[in-house]
């Protein structure tokens, strides 16, 4: 579908918003079904740390360079033509687009029923002309086999086109790849999007974002649930990256050296 580049042992599309956006349609219109991961620095050191949730990753029809992190890890390596593509912008053209392409819009995740009906009321207020069919807020506890049976029925009664599930990596992208001979969707893991959509949580200012410290202000905003994240697996990051780095170097010096 598209070029791809391995950061460490994640495959992860060379993409841009654009490109991004017309495969995830193209998948939708064709009824082609699949999910499509958004990435950062915390998947990839998940990806490396976990052999079967690297098959999970890796197995998708396209992984997004959410995290700027992993874009300039592209560029590094060659693909000068790599950018950034936030899990928030491609949700947002995707509603903006919904009712121009006639695509149903399903949403799963969010950490409450009422923080689900705000992401709705938001969404529609935002984009009037959204098609929104199916929306659930599942509960924290694994569902039962009768309850997801329902669950899956009631997405594809719905004729969802495109499912934005926010439950959080690593048990979104597992969610979908379990579902996805069942699901007849297009399954997109967008992560805390539901979050910054309903206003429970804030978007880093702008400038921050461009030089790549969203996470530090996602950090001081949650340090009790993200510190480990951040402060431990970003040096992992930078350790095992700096590795493939110097080893892609030699490697093109030596075939220079050849020619």
């Amino acid at each position: 579908m598209n070029d791809s580049c391995k950061v460490i042992s994640m495959n992860v599309g060379v993409v841009n918003l654009i490109s991004t956006f017309e495969a995830i349609q193209k998948l939708a219109l064709e009824n082609a079904g699949g999910y499509v991961c958004v990435s950062n620095v915390h998947m990839c050191m998940e990806t490396f740390d976990s052999k079967s949730f690297r098959s999970v990753v890796n197995s998708a029809v396209l992984v997004i360079p959410d995290g700027r992190a992993i874009s300039w890890a592209q560029k590094l390596l060659g693909h000068k033509y790599a950018e950034q593509v936030r899990g928030e912008d491609i949700m947002n053209a995707i509603c903006e687009s919904s009712g121009s392409k006639n695509l149903n819009i399903g949403l799963y995740g969010g950490s409450s029923d009422l923080l689900l009906a705000q992401v709705v009321t938001n969404l529609k207020q935002r984009y009037p002309d959204i098609q929104i069919s199916y929306s659930y807020s599942p509960p924290f506890r694994p569902l039962t086999k009768e309850e997801d049976e329902t669950v899956i029925g009631d997405i594809n009664n719905a004729k969802v086109d495109i499912l934005f599930v926010g439950i959080g990596c690593p048990k979104q992208e597992r969610w979908m790849s379990e579902h996805r001979n069942n699901v007849n969707s297009v399954m997109l893991g967008v992560g805390a999007a539901f979050d910054f959509v309903a206003g429970s949580k804030q978007y880093a200012p702008k400038w921050m974002q461009k030089i790549g410290f969203e996470w530090l202000f996602r950090l001081c905003s949650e340090p009790s649930r993200l510190w480990r994240r951040y402060l431990i697996q970003n040096p992992r990051f930078i350790y095992y990256f700096f590795k493939q780095l110097m080893k892609h170097y030699f490697t093109f010096l030596k075939l220079r050296g050849k020619n």
